[in-house]
């Protein structure tokens, strides 16, 4: 499959996106930065998302409205005040995606409802992304299925049958290019609760290219998961962790992106193929391995013995496992010190 111009699947390398979020601290110049910091560490895209408090959430800062969770990164504060703050107006979308597409970074966001989904649609967005707390929402994402486009999943909490439901909910809405990244909904997160084996399986049971959007810090979560054959690798992107923003504390700085963009890849070429025997680079590496050699000066008709054939490096000689079977034979010509042994000078 393709997103934009850029393949996607096992014989490329890692697709790496860049998720802003609410990192911009409502300040398009800083939006503006990340894309180009973004650009300039080598990511290959970089995500929005698409809402309004208003979109999101109804303003109240009560109950189940109002986040309480004192683990929680965005502890005291009404859903509503947090997409507030969080959100990237919609103004600002065509020119981050204007300068995304000046450095060549494929731009592309997240619809949380019908509205969103239309206005991306007026800015010719080439996929989706659905989140992973919208991964049910079968209305929104029958929306997206229907642009025929792109779609990547986050799985987040869903169950095996609810990610059934959201696949085949695509599929039958018109979408043919399904990426599913393996999630874990929790901010930050943990490699002990990251469950990388899950990529594979997913993989195996939808037919579909998988990735990983993740949550960890760090580098070597979203590593190890391209040696389980993720094709994809989102993550989160600040300019600083010390500026802040809503999702700063999770979110990857510039120098740390570039690291991960090199070593996915370098990970991504290490797959290789099942090899056995000696590849074309490692043939000069014969010179290090042991072999038969005479080991000093022998005339014609003379045995070999421990004193004049040796297991010794370099390993252009007989192999070492031919040494007891050839102690005793007599030799049909004088030998050097340091010829590789063979058969032919036998007698």
């Amino acid at each position: 499959m393709k997103i934009a111009d850029r393949p996607i699947g096992r014989d490329h390398p890692p697709f790496v996106i860049a998720e802003m979020s609410g990192n911009h601290n409502q300040s398009l110049e800083r939006a503006i930065e990340i894309v180009e910091a973004a650009a300039a560490s080598g990511a290959h895209a970089i995500k929005l998302q698409t809402y309004t408090a208003d979109t999101m959430t109804l303003p109240l800062a009560t109950g189940e409205f109002f986040i309480d969770d004192e683990r929680s990164l965005w502890h005291g504060k009404s859903l509503h005040d947090l997409y507030q703050i969080a959100y990237t107006p919609w103004e600002w979308h065509a020119p981050i995606i204007a300068r995304a597409g000046e450095l060549g970074l494929i731009a592309f966001s997240t619809p949380f409802d019908d509205t969103s989904v239309e206005f991306l649609e007026a800015l010719d967005t080439p996929c989706y992304k659905i989140a992973s707390f919208e991964n049910a929402d079968l209305p929104l994402i029958r929306k997206v299925a229907a642009t025929g486009k792109p779609v990547i999943v986050s799985t987040g909490m869903a169950t095996l049958a609810e990610l059934d439901e959201t696949v085949r909910t695509l599929r039958d809405g018109g979408c043919n290019d399904i990426v599913l990244l393996k999630c874990t909904s929790t901010y930050p997160a943990s490699p002990q609760n990251s469950n990388l084996r899950t990529i594979p399986h997913l993989r195996e049971l939808f037919g579909c290219e998988v990735g990983l959007s993740d949550h960890t810090h760090g580098i070597g979560v979203g590593i190890a998961a391209v040696a389980f054959g993720a094709t994809v690798i989102e993550k989160h992107f600040t300019l600083s962790r010390a500026e802040g923003g809503v999702d700063s504390a999770f979110s990857m700085e510039p120098h740390e992106m570039a690291a991960l963009v090199t070593e996915t890849e370098r990970a991504w070429q290490a797959l290789g193929a099942v090899q056995y025997g000696p590849t074309e680079a490692e043939l000069p590496s014969r010179r290090f391995r042991r072999s038969l050699y005479i080991a000093a000066d022998i005339k014609a008709g003379e045995p070999l013995t421990p004193e004049n054939l040796r297991v010794i490096r370099p390993g252009f000689g007989l192999e070492p496992k031919y040494y007891e079977t050839l102690l005793g034979r007599r030799v049909n010509r004088d030998l050097a010190m340091g010829t590789a042994m063979a058969w032919e000078y036998l007698g």
